[in-house]
């Protein structure tokens, strides 16, 4: 068996408006009166208020320390100078979100010394000696410990790690394995004014999450009960990520709500038939907020209300789109507000990327009396 029985997030420390971050993609982008009004008009339907960044020039109209006080901003930044922005980040996030998860239990539940695996999940920068080796110094984590890597799959990646700590635990009875997902995506905003540009400079930003899956229980857990993946191949086309050399270039397309929309009923009953469950139980989402109209798409579908999806929206509006980590915030604001009267009770997860590939998970909650 496996259990979730910590979770832990952290941003970097410029948090912008949308309205902020529209006007400074205005500029750079250098948009005509028609290109302005479609970037506003998609600005204000994202149902995000507010986005984190690792850089400061997304709250500026000049002085830049990232991008360039040129004429037309020449030369832009190369794939080779946001990487070494990653690098010079990535950590510092990383660290606050695992501080951040051993303040939800007691300091005896993370020692660290006792883990012994660490996954690292990210598709927004790479380099080695990597982030997993750095975490591993900067923690004091055993130089023994197993570490994985899991990169470039985007936003559904954390169910991969999840899946990989999952049969670590259930080969290994005294399994602790820590995973970090941590996405840079603002170091990638491109100013190619196509629609696909339009609508990730629209979505995305900065975030790590970690998250500690066990072997066994603790006093409160989300014991793993299943996953089921499948893939829409008709949207192979609709969401991809590729390197380009003016960085990681995304492609997202306004036919993903619809395409999730057809697949999404059959992924959820061949988990629950996976899990020899029926819905009954299910009494909580975490879904991954890739958009507001994802989730409204997920919601009509499987006659979900808006309530009962409160905690997608929650991170999306606050957050943003943070590609991996961003279903763990969801799960953390579910996991947060678990009491012993939700016990034995389901949450139902769900996430998205290239592909198109469909993830799901279903946890049983396990609280016990203090």
């Amino acid at each position: 068996m496996s259990y979730i029985t910590a979770i832990g997030t952290a941003n970097p420390p410029h948090r912008f408006s949308q309205q902020t971050i529209a006007r400074f993609m205005e500029k750079t982008m250098n948009l005509n009166t028609t290109e302005s009004r479609k970037l506003h008009t998609i600005f204000r339907a994202s149902g995000i208020e507010y986005r984190y960044t690792v850089l400061e020039d997304y709250g500026k109209d000049d002085s830049f320390t990232f991008y360039p006080n040129t004429p037309g901003q020449e030369p832009f930044p190369s794939t080779e100078k946001r990487l070494r922005a990653f690098r010079e980040h990535a950590l510092g996030v990383s660290v606050a979100a695992v501080k951040d998860l051993k303040t939800s239990i007691s300091p005896s539940a993370f020692q660290a010394q006792e883990i012994t695996h660490l996954i690292v999940v990210c598709c927004t920068g790479m380099y080695a000696p990597g982030l997993d080796i750095e975490l591993v110094q900067e923690l004091g984590l055993p130089s023994t410990i197993q570490r994985t890597s899991i990169t470039f799959m985007g936003c559904y990646a954390a169910f991969n790690g999840l899946k990989v700590a999952d049969a670590f635990c259930k080969a290994d009875k005294n399994a602790k394995v820590l995973i970090v997902c941590t996405e840079l995506c603002s170091l990638h905003f491109q100013r190619e004014a196509t629609d696909d540009n339009l609508l990730a400079n629209a979505l995305f930003a900065d975030g790590s999450a970690a998250i500690l899956v066990e072997a066994k229980p603790t006093m409160r857990s989300l014991k793993i009960e299943a996953f089921h993946s499948d893939l829409a191949p008709e949207g192979k086309q609709d969401m991809a990520w590729s390197i380009g050399d003016l960085g990681f270039e995304m492609k997202l397309s306004t036919y993903v709500p619809d395409i999730i929309r057809k697949g999404i009923r059959n992924l959820t009953n061949l988990l629950l038939q996976r899990a020899n469950a029926n819905g009954n139980g299910i009494r909580h989402f975490a879904i991954h907020p890739g958009g507001k109209k994802i989730l409204e798409a997920i919601q009509q579908e499987l006659g979900i209300s808006e309530e009962q999806n409160i905690h997608a929206y929650t991170v999306l509006k606050n957050f943003g789109n943070m590609s991996s980590p961003t279903v763990l915030f969801v799960l953390n604001e579910v996991f947060k507000k678990l009491s012993i009267a939700n016990q034995d009770e389901r949450i139902l997860s769900f996430a998205f990327g290239p592909g198109l590939t469909l993830e799901s998970m279903l946890l049983k909650i396990e609280i016990q009396d203090a």
